[in-house]
């Protein structure tokens, strides 16, 4: 249980409510920063507007899955109210206080680093990763299904990158009955894509390899698809972008080949809110528990 510890939400979105759920029924003390628009009604929760005061006696604060944009303004789903955060709000946490969020921004990581605040940033856990591949390769199947007039089932698919997100993609469609190629850069992973029956090739033949395509997920964050291997790629194909933003396509090539290519990164928090929110909150209870557990013992 986490009784007798103060966590502060600052914004979200669906998924930030499957949080609050969680440590509400672990008996902490829940602030909510952002929710002012908020119909739900939690039990021990108190309703805040966003001032330094109002965080320092807070243990841990828990920031929407993108924490700020490069201003420090943080995007609530439930306000009308700009939240913005800046080095007095972080200079008044406690000094044993914890930020969470899924991947901060330049701004953020300079505001904790500025005054000695912990800064844990969750998708760069491989357990949230992993977990969140899930969400993410349904609805990447979603996004084809909707974008083609052809079946899964039979056609050619390629997945670029065989990282967390990659080997769950390219699972889910070899389950559908795709011939799945996979594009990747260390032996290892070569060996590992032949041995669960995908047709791996390495990064530098790509150009060569997707003359014949129906549809291509990209997992790498850096430019691969290049107006250079759009030209190779036939006008049928699908591109969908799993890579963070900006992405790794040449899009406005695409565009003008008239190929379809679209950016889809936040696909847990878009197809499968309730899902994705439980993985957060599941990972970030655990962390405070820890912290907690270890408090007491050293006192």
């Amino acid at each position: 249980m986490l009784t007798g510890v103060q966590v502060a939400f600052i914004g979200g979105d669906a998924r930030q409510l499957e949080v609050i759920q969680k440590f509400v029924e672990l008996d902490a003390t829940v602030l909510l920063i952002g929710f002012d628009n908020l119909q739900n009604q939690y039990s021990g929760a108190t309703k805040s507007a966003l001032s330094p005061d109002v965080l320092q006696g807070a243990d841990a604060v828990i920031l929407p899955v993108v924490g700020t944009d490069d201003k420090g303004v943080v995007d609530s789903l439930f306000s009308t109210t700009e939240l913005h955060i800046t080095e007095e709000h972080i200079r008044h946490l406690p000094k044993h206080a914890k930020v969470y969020t899924g991947m901060a921004k330049p701004y953020l990581k300079s505001l904790c680093a500025s005054a000695g605040i912990s800064l844990v940033e969750l998708l760069e856990r491989d357990d949230v990763a992993i977990y969140n591949s899930i969400p993410t390769a349904e609805g990447a199947v979603m996004m084809a299904i909707q974008n083609t007039d052809i079946t899964i089932h039979g056609s050619i698919c390629m997945v670029l990158g065989l990282g967390r997100t990659g080997f769950t993609m390219a699972r889910t469609l070899q389950g559908l009955g795709a011939k799945v190629t996979v594009g990747i850069r260390r032996q290892e992973h070569f060996a590992r894509a032949w041995e669960m029956g995908f047709t791996p090739f390495y990064l530098n033949d790509l150009a060569q390899q997707v003359t014949n395509i129906d549809l291509l997920f990209n997992t790498i964050p850096t430019m691969i698809v290049t107006a250079q291997i759009i030209a190779n790629i036939p006008h049928r194909a699908v591109l969908i972008d799993l890579a963070s933003k900006p992405g790794g396509m040449d899009f406005r090539f695409a565009e003008k080949r008239g190929i379809k290519a679209m950016l889809a990164p936040g696909l847990p928090g878009i197809v499968a809110p309730k899902t994705a929110g439980r993985i957060i909150a599941n990972t970030v209870s655990q962390l405070i528990l820890e912290d907690a557990v270890t408090g007491r013992n050293s006192q």
